[in-house]
């Protein structure tokens, strides 16, 4: 079985569980998709709803720079290290966290006009430049999953691929824990969501199913909602 596997099952313990990573690669595709959708969605004029899916927009960017940057710190170096046979690979990946940040900027650009009038127009080409962005991503998504995730597997420990994701839960501000842990869990299969889920405290598990999953829940109906019923929208 490929380290980057979709099944649940998991390796063994002395070899890094690489796939939680391609999980976390789903939220990232999930909302690239929805963010386009949810700009062309909103009316002329919109300013109120402009700014609430500019924030959400800011909350995927900033997501997405943590994680990238997390990569560069953590993972290419020891690849760089430990793989040089894969080293032109390695490489690959360090440009493509380049164009992905070149197609943010473009995205950066068009966001404030948008938002101050949420005209048509800006609203387009924001969306356009969203769409540009997404598939940049998905080329990076689609080459770590099936090329990479394979080498750290084989070239890190489970010490240092843990660290990755201990790094990324501390960045994440304590109010948004139960927005990024629902995020996780929202196309997780069973395996998964005990996978993840096991991760935390007990507390934390009871307060997911007391509070966190209604929270999620209400946070993907207030930034989803105009979206229904605009199946090509």
């Amino acid at each position: 079985m490929s380290p980057s596997s979709t099944t649940d099952e998991l390796p063994p313990a002395e070899r890094p569980y690489t796939h939680e990573m391609v999980v976390v690669h789903r939220v990232f595709r999930r909302e690239s998709a929805l963010l386009p959708r949810l700009v062309r969605a909103v009316p002329d004029g919109g300013t109120a709803r402009a700014a609430q899916v500019a924030e959400h927009l800011r909350t995927y960017v900033d997501g997405l720079h943590h994680h990238h940057a997390l990569e560069d710190e953590l993972v290419w170096p020891l690849l760089h290290a430990r793989a040089a046979q894969d080293d032109e690979l390695v490489s690959r990946m360090e440009e493509q966290h380049e164009r992905i940040d070149e197609s943010l900027r473009a995205v950066a650009q068009w966001t404030p006009a948008w938002v101050r009038a949420a005209d048509r127009i800006a609203g387009e080409e924001l969306a356009l430049a969203l769409d540009a962005h997404r598939t940049v991503l998905l080329e990076h998504l689609d080459d770590e999953e099936r090329l990479v995730l394979p080498l750290v597997a084989e070239h890190l420990t489970v010490a240092e691929w843990d660290l990755v994701g201990t790094r990324g839960l501390e960045r994440i501000p304590k109010n948004q824990l139960f927005i990024a842990l629902g995020a996780l869990l929202e196309e997780a299969t069973p395996g998964e969501r005990a996978f993840f889920l096991g991760k935390a405290p007990l507390i934390g598990r009871l307060l997911w199913k007391a509070v966190g999953k209604r929270q999620y829940a209400a946070a993907c109906r207030a930034i989803r909602g105009p979206l229904e019923g605009r199946q090509n929208a």
